[in-house]
């Protein structure tokens, strides 16, 4: 312990970790940094590797070779399969590994995590490293302390000593006929109250069950919220003040709208959708459920088709809703080499026009795809399709233009080639659904 900073002994807040990830960013020591906080040096460094994210090294181009002797070896023909023809050392070869008795498996793990700052926020080789990373990200780190505090106070407050003993008392008069009121008026050396009671037969903890309750079967249950935990600290610095204050200082920036159209009752099967509000021009993906993985996936391969650079010019601001799907801002945020593609804002909450020209636009899809239809029975190719002929009608506030003719001229070409739509002549436009009827 560190006795010339005082520490407070409190919990560490957001502000602190943004604090801590910006420092590390710059390079400075865990000692100073505890010196701005006022917290002890090992209270920031168990703070750090504690909620530091581990990133797996590149694949690209690697070596088939894992062996960690690989610089060294002149081995030949270990394998003796092909000893009369072969010429060649023996870690050139893909099989070289599962041949030879003296192969020890390379190691990704860099030496420098193992010591102050444990982190490569500020490494100066972390562009070209070829081995495992890890980085403190201030977010990330609140989440997970936030997803412990929370699973720490859940369960039953109670040891398996006084749990069994408890239920060797209260399960036999149950089964008697007795309610919890009953027992505990006629054991008072029971320390829990009768709501307690109820909860412990609900969870499962005692042997008798809910059925053996013969009141309790006849009450209709309580309609209770989703248990679904949002992480309200997600909206710091993300929400629509934020998103108004950024336009306001640089009203150039391209904006993007997003959001997810809905199928009917039953159905898995989603619409992602993203509004580039300068041209109009709208593009819908796909999806097999609204579960947050799948936007990430979409995130990924549109940056992995048309380079991190392009794709933040394409996507510099997105305003999306608070829906459950988007909650994963820093994974939709950071892209490939954990550089940042886009910069993620949500609506207020029930605010939905706060994004008009998304939800305007979804009018010509609920044209071809009215409420209560299916996307199950769609592919992607239909959707394209679709796509196509919506982007190609011409529009009023575009002074009779098309959003595909203005995309053509404000997007980046290999977006536009990525998503693999086609202009529609005017006269073969069709808007009812009659163009995916199969």
């Amino acid at each position: 312990m560190c006795k010339s900073i005082p520490g407070n002994q409190k919990h560490m807040t957001m502000d602190q970790r943004i604090i801590i990830e910006k420092r590390l960013d710059q390079g400075n020591s865990l000692h100073s940094i505890a010196l701005q906080l006022g917290k002890d040096p090992t209270t920031i460094s168990k703070e750090i590797k504690k909620h530091r994210t581990i990133q797996e090294h590149s694949h690209f181009n690697e070596s088939k070779n894992k062996c960690a002797l690989i610089k060294d070896c002149k081995k030949k023909n270990i394998c003796e399969i092909y000893a009369p023809i072969c010429k060649r050392m023996c870690k050139l070869c893909n099989h070289c590994n599962s041949h030879c008795d003296d192969f020890i498996p390379r190691s990704y793990h860099c030496s420098k995590l193992d010591k102050a700052p444990f982190v490569c926020n500020a490494c100066s080789k972390k562009s070209g490293c070829r081995l495992d990373k890890a980085y403190y990200r201030a977010t990330i780190a609140h989440r997970e302390y936030r997803t412990v505090l929370i699973e720490s106070r859940t369960g039953i407050n109670i040891s398996p000593e006084d749990l069994i003993r408890l239920d060797e008392l209260v399960s036999p008069l149950i089964m008697q006929g007795q309610s919890p009121y009953m027992i505990l008026q006629n054991h008072p050396e029971i320390p829990y109250s009768e709501k307690t009671l109820y909860n412990y037969i609900e969870s499962g903890a005692l042997s008798v069950k809910n059925i053996d309750l013969p009141k309790k079967v006849k009450y209709k249950l309580r309609s209770s919220g989703s248990s679904e935990l949002v992480d309200k600290t997600i909206y710091e610095g993300r929400t629509y003040k934020d998103f108004q204050a950024f336009l306001k200082e640089f009203p150039d920036t391209r904006v993007t709208e997003m959001d997810t159209v809905l199928g009917c009752e039953g159905s898995h099967k989603v619409l992602l959708t993203f509004h580039f509000s300068e041209c109009s021009f709208m593009m819908a993906y796909l999806l097999d459920s609204k579960e947050s993985d799948h936007i990430k996936n979409v995130f990924d391969s549109i940056e992995h088709a048309i380079g991190t650079f392009s794709f933040a010019s394409a996507f510099s601001l997105i305003l999306t809703d608070r829906g459950g799907e988007f909650q994963i801002p820093d994974a939709l945020e950071c892209g490939e080499d954990n550089l940042i593609r886009t910069s993620i804002y949500y609506c207020d909450p029930m605010c939905s026009w706060q994004k008009p020209h998304c939800e305007k636009n979804h009018e010509y899809i609920r044209k071809i795809c009215p409420k209560g239809t299916s996307f199950d029975d769609y592919s992607q190719k239909e959707i394209n399709l679709m796509m196509s002929h919506i982007n190609s009608t011409p529009r009023q506030s575009l002074g009779g233009l098309s959003p595909m003719a203005l995309a053509k001229i404000m997007l980046p070409h290999e977006l536009l080639n990525f998503f693999a739509l086609t202009e529609i002549p005017a006269d073969e436009i069709v808007l009812t659904p009659a163009l995916l009827k199969k």
